[in-house]
């Protein structure tokens, strides 16, 4: 991917005014043109319409591309009511995600925001169905975000943290990671 990712957020939530849907397009499609293959969207963002503009801007050239989105938020009645990463809350997020797109994968899929009444051992769980089979072969690398210290006990860690998973098509069982980073080992980031 290109060093420097591309966030979408700002062509159609919290910066505004907005462009033109078409100048959105074109300025996505000319950022490819110029080398840009790493982009940046979210289901939250403008609810739905920026995954829609990312989609339709980058289906020409999907296959030169690699795509972030978020999952996390309790949508309906076309708002974010607040935080829900409940498995299958993610399951239904998936397959919305993928439609508006426009494709058959996510290169990347993260949680957008710790929710609090979910805990994160659960997204393993039968009884909830596992998060592991909500996305398989639907995505590249699944990220959830943790508080580590409030899911293992003290000690467990203060920083960043991140439980990767990865679905790398050689093996059934995505491999999963659990990965702390502080400030001093960060070498790569997803900033905001």
């Amino acid at each position: 991917v290109s060093a420097v990712g591309l966030g979408c957020m700002g062509l159609s939530q919290s910066y505004p005014p907005f462009p033109e849907k078409s100048e959105c397009i074109a300025f996505l499609r000319r950022a490819v043109e110029m080398g840009q293959t790493f982009f940046d969207t979210s289901e939250v963002y403008g609810v739905y319409a920026n995954e829609e503009l990312v989609g339709e801007a980058l289906e020409p050239v999907r296959d030169q591309v690699k795509i972030a989105t978020k999952f996390g938020w309790d949508i309906h009645d076309g708002k974010s009511w607040g935080l829900d990463s409940r498995p299958q809350t993610i399951r239904k997020a998936v397959e919305g995600t993928l439609g508006r797109l426009r494709t058959d994968h996510i290169d990347l899929y993260y949680q957008h925001r710790v929710d609090p009444d979910v805990p994160i051992l659960s997204y393993n769980s039968e009884a909830d169905g596992g998060t592991f089979d909500i996305a398989e072969g639907e995505t590249k690398t699944f990220v959830l975000v943790m508080d580590l210290t409030s899911t293992f006990g003290e000690g467990a860690g203060t920083a960043s943290n991140f439980i990767y998973l990865s679905n790398n098509n050689s093996d059934d069982d995505p491999n999963i990671h659990a990965i702390t980073v502080t400030a001093e080992q960060a070498t790569e980031e997803e900033a905001y």
